[in-house]
């Protein structure tokens, strides 16, 4: 992988092209993502970038300068983060992200800011963010799954059915489709088409739907089937 960024979800529109052709696109806006540190081969193994995505206070941290302990916000940036970015000279950032690249000896810690125009019209990019939740769901609307008679004599609607197999081997396999929690994973687009980058505002443009709520951290890589 050569290109990543990190965005937030703004929301969906449409535009129309220049064949005047109308596209559904949902609005993002990707990055500044600053460069937190550089991994490599040699040091950790691997070669990888982290990035940073949002400011984040720094006065919410684990202790004050006496030492003693303070109050803080669970979602405050501790004590070792506030290190970590300042290792790295920039401020706290809300979300941090790591990327495997090929090019790790391009970027510097502290210095290297990753913008929108790392991509451009017509690239294809895998999308990943994690979807909404839908809280718990029967069977029917989490899978699919058929419904039963509609008539007033049945006693059998929306039920899942039976579950067991018998006697043998008389008990539920795991992984079997049953209600439970719908919604709230990772979940990964691949091959979507950006249509339009607006560099000055950080604003990509891509085609047809993303994964998650508004305002949710959306990762945009270089897509992994670009040859097919």
């Amino acid at each position: 992988m050569k290109k990543a960024i990190l965005a937030t979800k703004v929301g969906m529109t449409q535009i129309w092209n220049e064949d005047g052709v109308l596209t559904p696109v949902t609005v993002l806006s990707a990055g500044p993502c600053v460069v937190t540190q550089v991994k490599t081969t040699e040091k950790d193994g691997y070669d990888a970038i982290q990035v940073g995505f949002e400011e984040k206070k720094e006065k919410v941290v684990t202790k004050d300068g006496s030492g003693k302990k303070v109050i803080r916000n669970p979602h405050g940036a501790t004590k070792a983060e506030v290190g970590h970015f300042k290792k790295a000279s920039t401020t706290p950032k809300r979300f941090v992200r790591e990327f495997r690249v090929e090019n790790v000896e391009e970027y510097t810690a502290g210095e290297s800011v990753i913008t929108a125009d790392i991509f451009e019209a017509g690239d294809k990019v895998d999308v990943t963010a994690r979807s909404k939740g839908k809280g718990y769901a029967g069977g029917i609307k989490r899978y699919g799954m058929r419904s039963g008679p509609s008539a007033h004599g049945s006693k059998y609607h929306r039920h899942a059915g039976s579950n067991g197999s018998a006697t043998t081997p008389g008990r539920v396999f795991k992984g079997k489709k049953m209600p439970g929690h719908k919604g709230a994973v990772r979940v990964t687009v691949q091959n979507l088409e950006i249509v339009k980058i607006d560099v000055e505002n950080n604003v990509i443009l891509v085609k047809g739907a993303v994964p998650g709520p508004k305002k949710s951290l959306v990762m945009i890589k270089e897509t992994v089937k670009s040859g097919k």
